[in-house]
């Protein structure tokens, strides 16, 4: 029996083999794990999953491996190791930035309570001061909704980082502990914003409601690799990006006259600030141990650039009756009220280059050299871009939103 296995085992060694492609050249030192050492026995019943099932071909030698042009595990063992070791640092400089739940804001604290005697009172009021709200607010608004719901797809996220992942579901690490109570917390910004735009009567919320069923169903592709040095980088400039954008949309709620609707993007914005604070003390303690790797993956997540977290959003008709993708017409009405624009990135990349000291840097290798003066002329590079396209932008396009029943909306 001994020999047998021994034999099937070498076997399975050389069908991997024979699979093995060369990875693509230039991959950041950040994406060049040895996958010889790190191979497990889950690996390997993968790789048998991969003979028997030519369509899902994986591809590595000692570069990440590559499934249907994916990269995936891209971190190296010596570099899992610095997060493997970072529980101490999550436990005393991150957990802590979560609220207490007692402490926290809930939805029913902002809406009308349906129990109260005067409710269809204050429901009365609600609606007066939504009705002064243009489209394309509620067009933003509806965008910003359907992202804070499809919450399960960025809990799937996290959970598909190597050595952070809630193994069990209920696994009681620093890392497990953050992203269910992160999650509870964000779980509160879709319950608010949804409930809040039915009581207004103003927005279509089925074609809401099939959007956001779409979205989750399609998942997002960060390009995070399953690395933890990449998927902290994202987040990190995600949460700012939502606290930008929410904070914006509280204001224009406050210009139109609905100071609920501003109070209640306010507190949303204000935990995407504490959650963006958070997610960036995970790279300060990446710095501490890997200079050169945080500033490589950093700069692997700007040459990739950052995509929202909706950018497959889709509510079945858009695309069919405008031509374009239901997520550029939302992006471009939110650039033009100035809720989330290009110069939005830019300030975001300036400021997460001197949140993490990029410039002081002590690098050692000449990737990590490079990587560093890239990401230092990088902001500025991306604002002439922004200026360039906002010239050539083509002035009075429109296109109808079934968010708001089919009303026209100018993008431009």
């Amino acid at each position: 029996f001994s020999h047998r296995s021994r034999v099937i085992r070498i076997t399975t060694a050389m069908a991997l083999n024979a699979q093995r492609v060369a990875a693509s050249e230039g991959m950041a030192s950040t994406s060049r794990p040895n996958v010889m050492a790190r191979m497990s026995r889950r690996r390997c019943v993968q790789a048998r999953a991969v003979v028997a099932e030519p369509a899902h071909r994986v591809q590595a030698t000692s570069g990440p491996i590559i499934m249907n042009g994916q990269v995936l595990h891209s971190i190296t063992e010596a570099r899992l190791d610095v997060v493997r070791n970072m529980k101490g640092f999550m436990q005393a400089n991150v957990v802590p930035l979560l609220k207490p739940v007692d402490k926290c804001w809930q939805p029913n604290d902002l809406l009308p309570q349906s129990e109260d005697p005067d409710f269809f009172d204050k429901l009365h009021q609600l609606r007066s001061r939504a009705s002064s709200l243009p489209d394309d607010y509620l067009v933003v608004f509806a965008g910003d909704l359907i992202t804070e719901e499809a919450l399960p797809t960025y809990m799937s996220m996290l959970n598909t980082l190597d050595g952070v992942r809630d193994e069990t579901g209920a696994s009681d690490t620093p890392w497990a502990n953050w992203t269910r109570a992160w999650t509870a917390e964000e779980n509160r910004h879709g319950d608010v914003m949804n409930k809040y735009m039915y009581l207004t009567g103003r927005m279509n919320m089925k074609a809401v409601e099939v959007t956001i069923q779409h979205l989750i169903g399609s998942g997002m592709d960060p390009k995070t690799e399953n690395n933890p040095y990449l998927g902290f980088v994202y987040t990190s400039f995600q949460e700012r990006a939502t606290k930008i954008s929410h904070g914006n949309t509280a204001r224009h709620a406050m210009e139109h006259g609905d100071d609920t609707l501003a109070k209640i993007c306010g507190l949303i914005a204000a935990d995407e600030g504490r959650h963006e604070i958070a997610y960036s003390k995970i790279i300060d303690g990446v710095m501490e141990h890997d200079v050169d790797g945080a500033i490589l993956a950093f700069a692997d997540m700007m040459r990739k650039q950052i995509v929202m977290p909706a950018h497959l959003m889709n509510d079945g008709v858009h695309e069919a009756q405008n031509n374009r993708k239901l997520f550029h017409d939302f992006s471009a009405v939110a650039e033009r009220t100035g809720t989330y624009t290009a110069f939005d990135y830019a300030d975001i990349m300036d400021h997460l280059v001197n949140r993490w000291h990029v410039a002081d840097s002590k690098v050692v290798s000449g990737d990590a050299a490079q990587a560093q003066e890239y990401l230092m002329k990088l902001p500025n590079r991306i604002r002439k871009l922004a200026e360039r396209a906002e010239g050539r932008k083509k002035k009075g396009m429109t296109a109808n939103f079934s968010w708001i029943f089919d009303r026209e909306v100018v993008l431009h």
